[in-house]
């Protein structure tokens, strides 16, 4: 076992998946991290660690971190030795740099950082989002999420379900929800821009899905939506569907919408740049992802901050977005009977739960919760151990 040093000041290594060439919620929480710690802590030195990001890749302009980030890329190794090379090149340097804590925000880097644990005596946190914590079958990752100092799961759902898996000491996992940045997301009229982009009225019922649209990405919800689409547009025919995401499911998705002929009331939008999200969050009357896979989910912030009704899953980490359904409406994921019938009392202006037409309340009980000054006072309180 080597001798810690005496610190002088705060030197963080962060390992993400990546950050720049991918949006995820992994992703995003991880920038929203790294800026919080800097914000936290400006004369700190930062070491970020991307396992997929590539060199050569462009930052997005809106990206701006301090001078003394320092980012390792491993996008650009060989598929086979990438994952022993970023775990070896984190375990050595660190052994000669020794940081303060080492902080992984996915589960698949706990082992390295173990493993520097037991050389060096490192702290190190492991941030823990949904799917890739919730039925761990490998042990020896299941043996470095015993032995992290901290554990920091972005949703009270994702808590209770590691609770229930893994035999880990219930003081050692913290709750950092998922954040947003509430000065990009207002309530606004419906954009004229859109609506003449998708030849809409003003009128027009518009339910909205912002995802990503993998093969592996089905249990979020969107084929749902689809077939309950047969019965919401038998009592609002008018209705329009906009999914709007990327991904290698695309061509399925099409099929499955021609198969059920919707083809006349569901577009099929493509990506979203973040510069347009919150006019397409304006553009919708109800905002719909009955996912059964999700960590916390982003996109529902994003739309509660536009004031929008929400619909979502029931037996996920959407729930705690949502407030356990004060904010909005949870459906069993898999029902297509029921989210057609909430999606039709919705639009139709009866929901059972009044809440979801109250904008400003919306807006103000999300902002409360979980904009970024939020995220920043809880991960003070969580370093300095209060």
């Amino acid at each position: 076992m080597f001798k810690k040093p005496k610190i002088d000041k705060h030197h963080f290594y962060l390992i993400f998946p990546n950050i720049f060439d991918f949006k995820g919620g992994i992703q995003v929480y991880s920038i929203f991290l790294l800026k919080a710690l800097q914000n936290l802590y400006p004369e700190g030195e930062y070491n970020v660690f991307l396992k997929y990001d590539k060199h050569n890749l462009r930052r997005p302009q809106n990206l701006q971190f301090l001078t003394s980030t320092i980012f390792h890329y491993f996008g650009d190794l060989p598929r086979l030795l990438q994952p022993i090379l970023f775990a070896t090149k984190i375990i050595l340097s660190a052994i000669f740099i020794r940081p303060t804590v080492v902080i992984s925000t996915h589960v698949n880097y706990a082992i390295a950082c173990y493993v520097l644990k037991l050389l060096t005596g490192t702290p190190y946190w492991v941030v823990a989002h949904g799917l890739e914590v919730w039925d761990i079958q490998n042990n020896v990752t299941k043996l470095a999420l015993k032995k992290a100092d901290k554990i920091v799961s972005v949703s009270n759902y994702t808590r209770h379900r590691l609770l229930e898996d893994i035999s880990i000491d219930s003081d050692k996992i913290v709750i950092l929800p998922n954040t947003f940045d509430a000065n990009k997301f207002k309530i606004n009229p419906k954009p004229p821009y859109l609506l003449e982009r998708y030849n809409l009225t003003s009128e027009q019922p518009v339910i909205l899905t912002v995802t990503r649209m993998g093969r592996m990405a089905k249990y979020k919800g969107y084929d749902q939506i689809l077939q309950a689409l047969i019965k919401v547009r038998l009592h609002i025919p008018n209705v329009r569907f906009i999914l709007a995401g990327k991904g290698d499911d695309l061509p399925r998705i099409n099929a499955l919408v021609s198969s059920l002929n919707l083809q006349d009331c569901v577009t099929i939008a493509g990506f979203i740049p973040d510069e347009e999200l919150c006019a397409y969050y304006n553009l919708c009357d109800v905002f719909a992802l009955p996912s059964k896979g999700e960590g916390f989910g982003i996109v529902y912030l994003e739309a509660l901050a536009c004031g929008k009704p929400v619909l979502a899953g029931n037996g996920d980490g959407s729930i705690d977005p949502l407030a356990e359904g004060e904010l909005g409406c949870l459906v069993h994921p898999d029902n297509v009977e029921e989210i057609a019938d909430n999606l039709i009392q919705i639009l139709q202006g009866n929901c059972s739960n009044p809440v979801v037409y109250q904008a400003e309340y919306l807006q103000k009980r999300t902002i409360e919760a979980f904009d970024f000054s939020h995220f920043n006072a809880t991960l003070a309180k969580l370093i300095s151990g209060h």
